[in-house]
């Protein structure tokens, strides 16, 4: 994957629905009552329309866990220093995490991501090198990235969803790794959604109430610096992480593959939120897959 491509256009289409009359009538037609398997009737409706036809399959799915460093962890936000990142990167290559145990379980195949990592890796089958920089900088201080690092964030994870999609992949799951970046996410949702930022703050890995406190605290005087109504784009480069910034560029090339993209947790939420600002159709190919306690 090459991390110096430029920022690219997106082309995404919502889905047809005309097919929605024919898939429903296929669910209701096997040997159960109406609605019996809940969300997995929604689920099959979902993917029939994504992918426009009455038989829908999943192909080749892979897991793209993109890992990044955060400036802003020099501030006290999270209950781990930052080298955890890193750590957490190899327990993934070594296959020693729970996510790993989810793909094995399940046939999905794992790609790991260095968006931005502060630590320089030996080469792995399973790493993908894309480091666009060995972590952002303090946005308390300063933009997270400057909108050149942005966009080519953004342009590798698109790229790397093209490489799937080649390979026959017609279902993606992200997820993400990052010390500090449960912090970055709270901000993006806070300025993206406009929601109260003492809404979109949680204890991320275990912070104590003291802890609670001066996280929100350190976000508040870091959204204060740039207090003005920002762009989604404008958003992302001040308070994002690369790793955010590459599920979104991710996200976006998925929908554009129309491909089926599980979002996986509070951060790849907030990744994609940025994406359904700039692109609001893809919210027809999102498969959200768990509820974090943000």
């Amino acid at each position: 994957m090459r991390a110096d491509r430029a920022m690219p256009s997106f082309a995404i289409a919502p889905v047809d629905r005309s097919l929605a009359a024919a898939l429903q009538a296929k669910i209701d037609g096997k040997t159960k009552p109406p609605g019996a398997l809940g969300r997995l009737e929604r689920l099959a409706m979902q993917i029939g329309l994504i992918q426009g036809t009455l038989s829908p399959r999943l192909t080749a799915p892979h897991v793209l866990l993109f890992a990044g460093d955060h400036g802003a962890v020099a501030e006290g936000i999270s209950a781990y220093p930052q080298d955890v990142t890193w750590q957490m990167v190899l327990n993934f290559l070594n296959g020693g995490a729970a996510i790993n145990v989810f793909a094995r379980q399940n046939g999905l195949a794992v790609k790991i991501v260095d968006a931005g990592v502060a630590h320089e890796f030996d080469p792995h089958p399973a790493l993908v090198p894309g480091k666009i920089a060995p972590g952002t900088r303090n946005y308390l201080r300063e933009p997270a990235m400057t909108e050149e690092q942005r966009d080519r964030a953004l342009a590798a994870g698109a790229a790397l969803v093209d490489e799937c999609a080649a390979a026959g992949t017609n279902v993606i799951a992200c997820g993400e790794m990052g010390i500090g970046n449960t912090a970055s996410a709270s901000l993006l949702v806070n300025r993206v959604l406009g929601l109260e930022l003492t809404d979109c703050v949680g204890r991320g890995t275990g912070l104590d109430d003291r802890g609670l406190e001066r996280k929100l605290a350190v976000l508040q005087r870091a959204s204060s610096r740039r207090p003005e109504p920002l762009a989604p784009l404008e958003v992302l480069a001040e308070f994002g992480g690369f790793e955010i910034a590459m599920m979104t560029g991710a996200f976006l090339g998925a929908a554009q593959a129309r491909m089926v993209v599980l979002v996986d947790g509070f951060i790849a939420t907030a990744a994609f939120a940025v994406a359904a600002a700039l692109h609001p159709d893809v919210r027809d190919y999102a498969v959200f897959a768990h509820v974090s306690a943000e």
